[in-house]
């Protein structure tokens, strides 16, 4: 990776090994059938693992992309005199939604306002506010629309005081249930079809072991550890590889690794696999997209095209991501039905690594 510094500006710099996997085949709300996916890991043996994910799903006919959703939030917070005069103001301003989107584009063309929740807490307004950011991730944008917004809603209601331009109900990098319900980035859902001889084939393993390990693992293993609106093996690992090639907030895999997964046996006993990505965050646009390798990456995800409408970018960089997640899981449950594999592999691949 390629470190851009200047002496009034330093920056921190660290090398991070990047390979290019795949390649993937993609079907649905996205169309290719040769995306080769970048990855910045210190976990080497991630590359092949995802590799082999999306050789399996490839020679399967590929994996099916669909966009749910796709919105970004910022919750402000305000304080009322009492609870009755909260409640009051909360649905006047859900009826001014399009007075609040008059103001919002005196910050930006791109920012829409969706929608508006709220929660009250004594005599304190918790406002949600939901927009689409185009192709940027949107976290500036939005952000700066509710700088705009929290004024005008004072001098509308000035009843209402302020208290902070983020009362932690957006949810920014945090644990939470309200972006799986509410939706926060984009809700990505990715799933493949194996016929069982690729199964053994490339995975080594069977579809019933996999299900039964997923059943074992990702949901009851899940359940007695405590897990919110989760339920995969390592989401974490692949986005966080993809979001550091890509010039994506890298703390934003808090909310995008709550992913889950379903699995199930067709009845011609293929492998139906899928991972949903209630919460992925990413975009095109926006900081860190600037630097050589970041722009070089997503000109080769096809993600820079300039005659894209907007937000076209972005939901195709959110597919590329949430596909090469299910890669990663398909390939660790696999390997994980059989003893010893995981480990074997980490410890050959570690060795080829330092030989070289």
């Amino acid at each position: 990776m390629k470190n851009e510094s200047s002496t009034s500006n330093p920056t921190a710099f660290a090398s991070i090994p990047m390979r290019s996997v795949g390649p993937l085949k993609l079907i649905g709300d996205v169309e290719d059938d040769h995306i080769l996916v970048p990855l910045a890991t210190y976990e080497t043996p991630l590359w092949p693992s995802v590799d082999r994910g999306a050789r399996v799903t490839h020679h399967a006919g590929g994996i099916r992309v669909t966009v749910i959703d796709e919105r970004m939030t910022r919750s402000i917070l305000l304080e009322a005199p009492n609870a009755h005069i909260a409640h009051q103001k909360c649905q006047q301003l859900k009826a001014s939604q399009a007075q609040l989107q008059q103001v919002v584009s005196q910050s930006s063309h791109y920012a829409k306002l969706l929608d508006i929740h709220s929660q009250i807490v004594g005599k304190l307004v918790y406002l949600r506010l939901e927009f689409n950011t185009g192709d940027a991730s949107g976290h500036n944008m939005v952000t700066n629309a509710a700088d705009q917004l929290i004024p005008w809603i004072l001098q509308q209601h000035p009843e209402l005081t302020y208290v902070s331009i983020s009362g932690n109900y957006c949810t920014d990098k945090k644990v939470s249930a309200v972006n799986g319900i509410l939706g926060r980035g984009k809700n990505i859902v990715c799933e493949t079809t194996l016929p069982r001889k690729l199964v053994k084939r490339f995975l080594k393993t069977t579809p019933e072991a996999i299900i039964d390990l997923h059943i074992k693992k990702d949901l009851l293993g899940s359940i007695i550890s405590g897990g919110l609106r989760t339920a995969n093996a390592h989401v974490a690992n692949m986005l966080l590889a993809f979001y550091l090639a890509t010039g994506q907030d890298a703390a934003n895999i808090v909310e995008g690794s709550q992913a889950i997964n379903h699995i199930e046996l067709t009845p011609d006993g293929d492998l139906y696999f899928s991972t949903t990505l209630p919460n992925l965050i990413v975009g095109t646009v926006g900081n860190g997209k600037g630097l050589d390798f970041v722009l070089q990456n997503l000109k080769q995800l096809n993600c820079t095209q300039t005659s894209a409408r907007p937000g076209e970018n972005a939901r195709r960089l959110a597919c590329i991501a949430g596909a090469t997640a299910l890669c990663g899981e398909l390939s660790l449950l696999a390997a994980q039905t059989n003893p010893g594999e995981l480990m074997n592999a980490h410890l050959r691949l570690e060795r080829q690594k330092h030989s070289v």
